[in-house]
């Protein structure tokens, strides 16, 4: 049995290794980190003043859907993160956040330009559509180095 040396305390209880590595390959893809990026930025954007002047609209709906399509790709990232086995299936997923995050990014926009467009004075409500938009490049990154590691994958194939 073998320990830790830090904290004395055997390995085979805390994790097993199958899990450990498993964990080890997730976190090391490039593609994991901007998955994880995307849904933090569309969390900070709940923290933007375009948002307090989406939700004090008084038309409710376009507070409710910025609200729904930041939601539903964070969301669908962070399930996107553990689907690293299948690589067509996670490209699928992100697919489909990205298409909500065009959605989140229209929204983000009309509430920007509903405002009276985009001057001096706002920055602050620049500042979340810009984030919304940053989120939407991390996820097209993500699958272009998703396809990258699958065209990688096949050519390893090719060559045994």
């Amino acid at each position: 049995m073998s320990c830790d040396k830090a904290f004395l305390i055997p390995k085979t209880f805390i994790f097993s290794t199958n899990i450990k590595t498993k964990f080890y390959q997730v976190i090391q893809r490039i593609q994991t980190v901007f998955l994880a990026l995307a849904s933090i930025l569309n969390l900070v954007v709940y923290f933007t003043p375009i948002y307090d002047k989406a939700m004090s609209d008084p038309q409710a709906w376009i507070g409710y859907g910025l609200a729904i399509s930041l939601v539903l790709p964070m969301v669908l990232n962070v399930f996107a993160i553990f689907l690293y086995n299948n690589r067509t299936n996670q490209v699928s997923w992100i697919k489909k956040s990205a298409l909500l995050q065009v959605i989140a990014l229209g929204f983000g926009v009309g509430v920007l330009l509903s405002l009276g467009g985009f001057g001096t004075y706002m920055w602050d409500e620049g500042l979340g559509s810009g984030l919304i938009f940053l989120s939407l490049i991390f996820q097209i990154l993500a699958m272009r180095y998703i396809r990258k590691d699958e065209e990688l994958v096949r050519s390893m194939d090719r060559i045994r």
